[in-house]
């Protein structure tokens, strides 16, 4: 079975991630002057060192898991658009030339899909759909708090409540810039 994309990024890009597993802890201290190997520093940056690249280990598989559904994504689209293709009506020449040469196209032809085929394209569909529907979830709810403060601050300023005190203040002094910079000009 040919290698999936995740497992080609996830096999090149994640190991070998743990830190030790690149340098030791007496090896990193070895690079440091013999004055300081003994400073307690040192083992405090060294497990600084490996949260951090355990984070940005963490952060490349979830990069991993989002690339992968873009491309399942784009494939989807690509035989949408050439199912779409299919649809439409054909030229003449184009026919005759499929008939003579055969289809001149690299794109695998459709071929109908079993039960077990078709399981797991469902199941990554469902997934993509539920993952959509997260993401615009939280996008309506960062949206919806966003016009409440909004509509919150309009409010304060139609009743000459200001969170700033200072604002009209700056807003004059900016507009007094504003002119007599119009005026130099």
């Amino acid at each position: 079975m040919a290698p999936t994309e995740a497992t080609i990024l996830a096999t090149f890009l994640l190991p070998p991630a743990p830190l030790p597993a690149t340098i030791s802890l007496k090896a990193f201290t070895e690079l440091f002057p013999r004055s300081q190997q003994s400073s307690p520093r040192i083992r405090a940056l060294y497990r600084d060192l490996q949260h951090q690249r355990a984070r940005l280990t963490d952060a490349i598989g979830r990069s991993i898991v989002t690339e992968t559904k873009r491309g399942y994504a784009q494939r989807r689209a690509v035989v949408r658009e050439r199912r779409r293709a299919e649809k439409e009506d054909q030229d003449d020449e184009i026919d005759i030339e499929n008939t003579l040469f055969g289809p001149s196209s690299n794109l695998p032809t459709s071929k109908p899909h079993t039960l077990t085929s078709i399981l797991p394209v469902m199941e990554n569909a469902t997934n993509d759909l539920e993952d959509e529907i997260r993401r615009l979830e939280e996008e309506s709810a960062s949206l919806l708090e966003e016009m409440r403060s909004t509509v919150g601050g309009l409010s304060d300023l139609r009743y000459g409540r200001l969170a700033n005190g200072d604002l009209p203040e700056e807003v004059l002094d900016g507009l007094k810039r504003l002119e007599d910079s119009c005026k130099t000009v």
